[in-house]
């Protein structure tokens, strides 16, 4: 496992980005906000940097929403 974060380690809670983003447009259900990644991108790791590579599987899982699988292959 490379990341494992939640909303929990934010730095601003789910409430103020809605809100502040609320602001400036009307936001819908079903929207999606992206709001960054968890620590332990591959931008902040030490060289050789571990950036993904044909045969990785990335698992991505909200609770109470679903469940995600990717196989990288070769472009």
């Amino acid at each position: 496992m490379r990341q494992d974060g939640s909303t929990a380690n934010m730095i601003f809670g789910v409430a103020e980005i809605v809100r502040y983003l609320s602001r400036y447009m009307v936001l819908y259900p079903g929207d999606v906000i992206n709001t960054g990644t968890p620590a332990g991108v591959a931008l902040g790791a030490p060289d050789p940097k571990p950036y993904l590579r044909p045969g990785d599987i990335v698992d991505v899982e909200i609770d109470g929403l679903g469940h995600q699988r990717q196989l990288f292959r070769e472009a």
